[in-house]
């Protein structure tokens, strides 16, 4: 079960740097223009999976930041955010490394952000809803991306691109 969730940590790291090369090309104004996304903006939805990453990270460990607001702006500036989004992989990369089998075979609690109570729930399947969260707003962001900058400047995101360019999940590499 371990080298799953390596994969998808490493999966996670590649787009989010895919994602965020790409982002760089955008002018200002583009980056920051409500386009009717959820988080309205890349600017939006970038600092959101930065914001609901350190929310689970904290929760995972009981360590770091942890945004009270879903929509919290951590980095105006872009460089900024993009050297908190990689530091915060590398965080999410050492941690899942950490982890046993025993430890995903376990549970843990936590305080919900919206509508605040306590839940106790298994951590693998909190790991599963961590890197799918990531998959759907990245989305929304290559979609955006896309939009802006057209889909041949736009980079894949599929998973079997990064295994076979990584070597995991091929049975190798893992």
């Amino acid at each position: 079960m371990k080298s799953r969730y390596k994969m998808f940590a490493g999966y996670n790291a590649w787009c989010n740097e895919r994602l965020y090369a790409a982002t760089a090309l955008v002018s200002d104004a583009d980056y920051r223009a409500d386009r009717g996304a959820f988080f309205k903006s890349l600017h939006g939805t970038l600092n959101h999976l930065l914001v609901t990453d350190r929310i689970w990270m904290k929760r995972f460990t009981g360590v770091g930041e942890a945004p009270a607001s879903l929509d919290t702006i951590l980095f105006e500036d872009f460089v900024a955010l993009r050297a908190a989004r990689q530091s915060q992989d590398v965080l999410i990369n050492r941690y899942i490394g950490n982890l046993d089998d025993e430890r995903l075979a376990g549970t843990f609690r936590y305080t919900t952000v919206t509508n605040p109570r306590t839940i106790e729930q298994p951590l693998a399947p909190a790991l599963d809803h961590l890197f799918n969260h990531q998959t759907h707003h990245r989305g929304q962001a290559h979609a955006l991306l896309t939009s802006i900058i057209g889909n041949d400047n736009t980079p894949s995101f599929d998973l079997i691109a990064f295994q076979r360019e990584s070597g995991m999940g091929m049975g190798k590499g893992g």
